[in-house]
């Protein structure tokens, strides 16, 4: 079983994490056999506010959690009209945060973002000679913090191998039944879309 830990934060995007979080927790529950992943969140605070209001009870935080397997940095925020960022666009100048997600990088099997979580892997130097995606308004963010990226807006999601990167909210949705079938294969990912009824899935 891998351990799959999402990081939580101020802002995110409800979906950017509860879509995966649903993917790979409701893998394999029709065959029966041992659910291939633990998922579970982490943060560094106690209580985190998404968007829009949703209040998350985090299972860990950033210095008691599992060894994870997968780590997934969702992505949400933006920047107040007086310049000042949220969400991603403060969790990015978050020394410790960046050096966690460094030091996991280096245990993990797999690092993924979805959506502006890319801007957390760029910061934490990730990126550098990689490809990536992001949402679509933040192309021009992700260009100035990994100019050494390669930066492909139009795919849903990139496979850099170890470091996998989405497009926007429900691209992680997808790009989650990827990274299943990329593990399992796609007879794995299929059957949790087929549960899920996501018909986008292909």
């Amino acid at each position: 079983m891998r351990n799959v830990a999402i990081f939580l934060f101020d802002d995110v995007e409800v979906l950017d994490f509860a879509g995966p979080f649903e993917v790979f927790s409701v893998c394999g529950l029709r065959s029966g056999a041992e659910k291939p992943f633990n998922v579970y969140t982490v943060a560094e605070k106690e209580t985190i506010s998404a968007r829009n209001g949703l209040q998350i009870l985090p299972h860990y935080q950033l210095d008691n959690c599992p060894a994870p397997d997968i780590v997934l940095l969702p992505g949400g925020g933006g920047v107040h009209p007086d310049g000042r960022g949220f969400g991603t666009r403060l969790e990015m100048n978050n020394t410790s945060l960046l050096d966690w997600i460094k030091k996991k990088d280096a245990s993990a099997e797999l690092m993924l973002s979805v959506c502006t979580g890319s801007l957390l892997l760029a910061k934490a130097g990730l990126l550098e000679g990689l490809k990536a995606t992001t949402h679509w308004k933040a192309v021009e963010t992700m260009k100035a913090a990994a100019p050494n990226t390669t930066i492909l807006p139009e795919e849903r999601w990139v496979d850099n191998g170890r470091i996998i990167l989405s497009a926007g909210i429900s691209a992680g949705i997808d790009m989650s039944l990827y990274v299943i079938s990329k593990l399992l294969g796609k007879e794995a990912a299929d059957e949790t879309a087929e549960y899920m009824q996501y018909d986008y899935w292909k």
